[in-house]
């Protein structure tokens, strides 16, 4: 969705006063047991967001229920996206949540045109939509029953432990429709972890999480991602986290280096500059300028450090640059021509090797 009618500096007549310039505002929420964080309820004029041609996901369209993200991950590299509300990609990303509130009924009515072929849908790629908000505002199970009901095969990527909440829905899914579950892991030192992710449930939680969906059925994938160097890049630290994936039942890792966003940067080295004033100069250097990707010399690098380590726990796994456009990603929805989409097919996929896109 490109917020059109949502965005801020367009002036609604009918809002209430201090609130004319975000069309479609339902209502601002602010509740003690998310202290510090406002939700701002939308009625959302579309939910399918088509991914453009050039865009190197592996996939064709998304659903975000959510923008902005009380996970407050510095690294995020969606915390640019906000900046189209007239918001920073900073503190607001964190604390202004944009909710759609009506967003399973507006999918319902998209997934039931003429025009809709089923193509594989994917959630989390922008904004995590099992993050706190969705424990106040339930928005997936009807996101969820209204992919299925419609035939449409979908993945969810994840840092949210309350994706257990729905394991029960999702396995009924996926008798239904090809339906593939990744949960996002970077960081497994606890320190580092609370500093970096301070709204992430824990590490731990998160691999019990995997475990729980991996007992339900699925081979769900972990994308070990950002490696942050210098922090997080070290044997021992590679070595630790792919025992504790293997160790939660996972199958798949998808691994890869920081990336540094326009709309990212400026905040990630703010924080860098605070926690670890020592590595400036370092992330400098790899991120010059307007740089985003480390240097292919690094990721080289990290790469020759990882896939022994990947052999050693008996774990499957690629790199994010690995995949050229168009091919699928472990645990990402694939694009249209890659995964038959028709129901009975979908089931069938599944039946043999649940939440896997091979």
């Amino acid at each position: 969705m490109r917020w059109q009618g949502q965005q801020l500096g367009v002036a609604d007549a009918a809002a209430l006063p201090g609130l004319e310039h975000i069309d479609g505002l339902v209502r601002s929420v602010t509740t003690p047991e998310f202290a510090g964080v406002t939700f701002h309820e939308v009625m959302a004029k579309s939910a399918l967001n088509h991914v453009p041609g050039a865009s190197k996901m592996p996939f064709d369209w998304t659903v975000n229920p959510y923008r902005g993200c009380s996970h407050a991950c510095v690294y995020c590299f969606a915390r640019g996206t906000h900046e189209y509300l007239d918001l920073d990609g900073g503190r607001d990303f964190d604390t202004q949540v944009i909710v759609k509130v009506n967003v399973a009924e507006v999918l319902t009515r998209e997934l039931h045109r003429g025009s809709w072929t089923k193509q594989p849908v994917m959630l989390g790629t922008n904004t995590d939509p099992y993050q706190r908000a969705e424990g106040r505002y339930k928005l997936m199970p009807d996101i969820i029953t209204a992919l299925t009901d419609s035939g449409t095969p979908f993945s969810i990527l994840t840092k949210g432990t309350l994706l257990r909440r729905d394991l029960p829905q999702l396995t009924d899914a996926a008798r239904e429709v090809h339906v593939t579950l990744a949960m996002s892991i970077a960081v497994f030192d606890e320190q580092l972890q609370k500093a970096i992710e301070p709204g992430t449930p824990s590490t731990q939680a998160r691999l019990d999480t995997v475990r729980a969906a991996t007992e339900a059925g699925f081979r769900v994938t972990v994308f070990l991602m950002p490696i942050l160097p210098h922090l997080s890049d070290s044997i021992a630290a590679l070595d630790d986290a792919l025992r504790r994936i293997k160790a939660a039942g996972a199958t798949r890792v998808v691994f890869g280096a920081l990336h540094l966003r326009p709309g990212v940067k400026p905040w990630f080295m703010q924080w860098l500059r605070r926690e670890h004033p020592d590595l400036v100069s370092s992330y400098l250097g790899l991120y010059p300028g307007a740089a985003v990707e480390a240097p292919k010399a690094y990721r080289s690098w990290l790469t020759k450090r990882v896939r022994p380590l990947l052999r050693v726990h008996g774990l499957d796994g690629r790199t994010e640059e690995e995949t050229p456009r168009g091919v699928p990603v472990s645990g990402l929805a694939a694009r249209s021509r890659v995964i038959t989409t028709s129901r009975g097919a979908a089931a069938a996929a599944v039946t043999q090797e649940p939440a896997t896109l091979f």
